[in-house]
């Protein structure tokens, strides 16, 4: 009797058994909830899928609704290891959603949740939030976003713009921090590369260091030899061998191409042929929904792509299209699982689905859906198996009435 009524007092109190987009007995935590539009079928991956939903345009309008998160520590995709104790490596520091990049350092995490590492860029830099992707449990791969000075009238830049952001990305030893190898954008590719010209609400304007010409914007960087995913240039990867580094351009077949794109992995080499994953947007505009959106494709899509790395040249495996003509301007993942499906992530759109291996859809959602679902957006998103084993214990609340009561419990 004494516990009914203490619950139906913090049912007054916080309205706990009306909350929406809140764990019961967490209610200080506000997680979408799945709108589930094609149900699981018989034969997708085992494990938990991996998400890290987001309020789009959060730091901008401050009235999109959406999963809330602290701007100044934003969350990138999460990284497991396959030995399985780190897991979940996010960079902390200061979002730029306008142009979808942001300043910070990585942190990495063990079962229980407790930081066991910090790791920042080399050469006094500060690490971008698109990825940190761990090599062989050695090294990783971190990108970096660094707005500098130049002269910009050689592409049709006024006077005062004069910033632009130098793309780079880093190799480090996680367990002593230091630099092993570093690769610049304004070293080895031109400007004049850019698809996206130095103009307000697209690239950035070049007017300030915040609002840089985004010319080359690196969003996915992998190592096979070393491989990057630039997303302005169209470019698929670059092979390169410290000290120095060769960009090359990709020349693909009818669609083979993408725009635009994210998350490019390598899958495997045999000799010079390579297999490669990678997220199609075949769209883009900026952020802010200031610049002009530009669409190469119906939809976006993930993607499997053979590449000839002596002659360049790029053909279509197979291709995953979403269950809904989804077209997303920024963000997107594909991953590859080990049954032979496909998990692809629609970024901007706020919505994932796992595909059979010939590209049939067998579970799509929705991350909520009508006027909540408006503002969600999410990076990337993963199907691993995880075992967490937090230190703090697990919260529980009882609600009932006359007619019985039930128990609820969470975990972190």
């Amino acid at each position: 009797m004494k516990l009914l009524k203490l619950t139906q007092l913090l049912t007054a109190i916080v309205g706990i058994t009306k909350a929406d987009w809140q764990f019961r007995s967490r209610p200080d935590l506000a997680p979408p909830k799945l709108n589930i539009t094609n149900p699981a079928s018989h034969d997708v991956e085992k494990g938990f899928l991996i998400m890290a939903p987001f309020a789009g345009l959060l730091d901008i309008t401050h009235s999109m609704h959406g999963p809330r998160v602290d701007a100044d520590r934003t969350s990138s995709a999460t990284t497991a290891t396959s030995s399985g104790p780190v897991t979940d490596i996010t960079p902390s520091g200061d979002h730029n959603s306008a142009y979808g990049h942001g300043h910070g350092h990585t942190t990495t995490m063990d079962q229980q949740y407790e930081t066991i590492r910090e790791l920042r860029a080399g050469n006094h830099k500060l690490t971008d939030k698109h990825k940190f992707h761990v090599i062989d449990e050695k090294t990783a791969l971190i990108q970096i976003y660094q707005p500098v000075p130049r002269d910009l009238s050689a592409y049709s830049a006024k006077r005062e713009q004069q910033w632009i952001i130098d793309a780079v990305f880093q190799e480090l030893d996680i367990e002593s921090g230091k630099l092993l190898f570093e690769w610049s954008s304004l070293a080895h590719v031109s400007p004049n590369e850019s698809v996206l010209p130095v103009t307000e609400g697209q690239a950035g304007s070049g007017y300030n260091s915040s609002d840089a010409w985004d010319y080359f914007h690196i969003n996915s960087v992998d190592k096979d030899g070393e491989g990057i995913s630039p997303r302005v240039t169209h470019a698929l990867c670059i092979k390169s061998t410290a000290p120095t580094a060769r960009y090359y351009g990709v020349s693909a077949a009818k669609g083979a191409e993408s725009c635009f794109q994210h998350h490019a992995r390598f899958k495997s080499r045999d000799g010079e042929e390579e297999v490669i994953s990678l997220y199609d947007n075949s769209a883009h505009s900026s952020e802010s929904g200031s610049g002009k959106e530009i669409h190469t494709a119906p939809t976006s899509c993930g993607k499997i792509v053979h590449l000839n790395t002596r002659t360049w040249k790029a053909t279509l495996v197979q291709a995953f299209y979403p269950p809904d003509d989804l077209l997303s301007k920024s963000q997107g993942s594909m991953q590859l699982l080990p049954n032979g499906n496909a998990v692809v992530n629609w970024g901007s759109e706020g919505a994932l689905t796992e595909f059979r291996a010939d590209g049939t859809p067998i579970f799509h959602a929705y991350m909520d859906s009508g006027f909540l679902g408006e503002g969600v957006q999410d990076y990337r998103a993963f199907r691993y198996n995880w075992t967490g084993l937090p230190n703090e214990e697990p919260a529980i609340v009882c609600l009932g009435d006359k007619n019985g009561s039930t128990v609820y419990m969470s975990g972190n």
